[in-house]
């Protein structure tokens, strides 16, 4: 099972890195000029991001098999005509259905594993491998996007879903098992749902624009506006809901609400120092694509290590420990990205990228785990939505920030082009620091320092896994 829903994971953030190296091709084969071809990646990430919630918790309601095959034969559908896009507009528009398909498999997936191993070792093991794939996805993205585009044609970067999505149709209904909320209503929140969808969509989308049109524009003050807006309404819908999409005794576990903003935060962290360094790899150094991919590789090399390093300690040290060591590698490796010059050489380079890797996998397990610590399985959905949809909010927060200070701090200093964005990229990875300084506090502050232990987990002679309550409260 874990084998099954990890290759779907994988693919999944496989064909999102992938695409960020077929891009110029994309562009050329399509004959587009201008901001047109980022519609692509816009798209995604819109529908992406405000799904997320809804989705988990209609996996819940429907059931999380049925819910998750029907996004994998949606996200099958999409990669395929994505692949046969004669122009931009169809391509975008199959990017809408590839970000819609990749909300319904998100939640639904990370749910049935944490419903699979119990709570404690079996399953910080189980999330452990979880993130691995997480970072391994990415980099093999990096590394291979670019020799797919070169040797089969830009369109194999989404075709390459179609026979994994395939298999995973054809193994799903034997391999995974059904389960859903039994003990509450099977009606859908309809308006709840068209509320925090609009709300997560149009947050994703202030974002995305607030790197090109500035945090003091009207227009994107107005459309904050509109997200606080759209925010209280949903609110107000669920208080008054017989049965709410968002059941608030769901929001009083302050490990759910910890883990969800550690995730948020190193999201914030992760995704603003890696577009801070491909612009500084590209603009300030001009590497080519496949030497920075194989850079970075090291970086995924330690991410994965951290992450399962992380899941075998946590249960002995605590999840505040391991998350707040995991946050100070991050914030080091920052610290050494500002060292690096214009020129010369690059020995800091493969320290930084080492020590962020590894701490990028620490903070990233050890979030989700205490983002679904004491979930009943009837909300798993729901909680596993909602920790897909911090980490993405964060990522795309991250990365906004982070490229406009880069963009403030160039403009304001005069001298050669070298000089001036380097300059702003080092502060761009000292907002990156400060984001990892931000989610230190966050594992110390709200995360207990034994909640990972609320369950143990032993073996009979026979060999059979069996979960117990400990003999002390969390």
């Amino acid at each position: 099972m874990l084998a099954l829903l990890g290759a779907a994971f994988f693919m999944t953030i496989l064909d999102g890195t992938s695409l960020l190296t077929a891009l110029p091709a994309i562009e050329h084969g399509l004959h587009l000029h201008g901001p047109a071809i980022q519609w692509t990646v816009t798209a995604y990430a819109l529908a992406f991001g405000g799904l997320l919630l809804s989705c988990g918790r209609a996996a819940d309601l429907l059931g999380r098999r049925r819910v998750f095959i029907a996004g994998m034969l949606l996200r099958v559908v999409a990669s395929l005509a994505c692949g046969l896009a004669p122009s931009i507009q169809v391509l975008v528009a199959a990017r809408v259905l590839q970000g819609v398909s990749a909300a319904i498999i998100a939640p639904a997936a990370l749910s049935m594993v944490m419903n699979a191993f119990p709570e404690g070792a079996e399953r910080n093991k189980a999330l452990g491998i979880w993130g691995g794939l997480g970072g391994l996805g990415a980099t093999a993205g990096l590394l291979l996007g670019g020799i797919i585009t070169d040797t089969l044609g830009w369109q194999w970067v989404f075709w390459i879903n179609v026979p994994v999505g395939a298999l995973v149709l054809a193994l799903a209904p034997t391999i995974l098992c059904e389960s859903r909320d039994r003990a509450g209503s099977r009606s859908f929140d309809i308006a709840g749902a068209l509320t925090i969808t609009s709300a997560l969509a149009l947050l994703v989308y202030v974002i995305t624009r607030m790197q090109t049109s500035g945090w003091a524009n009207g227009k994107t003050a107005g459309l904050l506006v509109a997200v606080v807006v759209l925010v209280w309404l949903f609110i107000l819908i669920e208080k008054r809901s017989a049965a709410p999409l968002v059941p608030f005794r769901a929001l009083r576990s302050r490990m759910l609400i910890g883990g969800n903003l550690l995730l948020l935060i190193a999201g914030m962290a992760v995704d603003g120092m890696l577009i801070t360094l491909t612009s500084f790899v590209q603009q300030v150094l001009g590497w080519p694509a496949a030497q920075f991919g194989l850079v970075t590789a090291m970086m995924t090399v330690t991410a994965v290590a951290g992450a399962l390093l992380s899941q075998r300690v946590v249960t002995r040290l605590g999840l505040r420990r391991v998350a707040a060591a995991g946050t100070v590698l991050l914030g080091c490796g920052c610290l050494l990205l500002t060292r690096m010059p214009a020129g010369g050489p690059m020995s800091l380079l493969p320290i930084a990228l080492c020590l962020f890797g590894a701490g990028m996998g620490a903070v990233t397990v050890c979030a989700q785990i205490a983002a679904l610590t004491g979930v009943t399985e009837n909300d798993s959905g729901l909680a596993a939505g909602f920790a897909d949809t911090s980490f993405a909010v964060g990522t795309a927060l991250g990365t906004a920030i982070c490229a406009s200070v880069a963009a403030a701090r160039t403009s304001a200093i005069s001298g050669p082009a070298p000089l001036a964005l380097t300059a702003g990229q080092h502060a761009a990875f000292e907002a990156a620091g400060v984001f990892a300084a931000i989610a230190l506090i966050t594992a110390l502050t709200l995360l207990s320092k034994r909640s990972d232990r609320s369950r143990t987990v032993s073996a009979d002679a026979s060999g059979n896994v069996s979960a117990r309550a400990p003999s002390t409260s969390p």
